[in-house]
């Protein structure tokens, strides 16, 4: 892997960078105290070790200038999604982006009007770009 090339977050790594992406840099205790909900509960220094993993695998940058720490993502939500989608379409789908799309919308009964909607027009605007 290249020195300039970001690794892929694991699961655990894309919680704290939900929190980053949703407030923007966030301190240590910011971002453990979002993540504690009623049925999970992490260490303090688990978090921080794992904000520490982020940053050596340049995934957060660390701003230093203030006594507590702030971390915030150098990874965009887009960007990271689009990358686990292309893997997800390539590995499991055999590279169809319509076999994705056929299971995600016809097996799940949660997409809403309002997204079937934004899936319409996300259609028409790429059936205009074509023509």
């Amino acid at each position: 892997m290249g020195r300039n090339e970001l690794q892929k977050p694991t699961e655990a790594e894309i919680e704290l960078l939900k929190v980053m992406w949703d407030r923007g840099p966030c301190t240590v205790r910011d971002i453990h105290e979002a993540l504690q909900t009623d049925t999970r509960h992490t260490a303090y220094t688990t978090t921080l070790k794992l904000l520490q993993v982020m940053h050596v695998k340049g995934l957060v940058i660390r701003d230093e200038s203030q006594r507590a720490h702030r971390f915030a993502a150098t990874v965009s939500r887009e960007a990271t999604e689009r990358a686990f989608v292309g893997a997800l379409i390539s590995k499991l789908f055999d590279g169809s982006a319509t076999r994705l799309v056929m299971q995600a919308l016809g097996n799940d009964p949660r997409a809403n009007e309002s997204e079937l909607a934004e899936i319409r027009q996300l259609l028409q605007s790429i059936e205009s770009e074509r023509a």
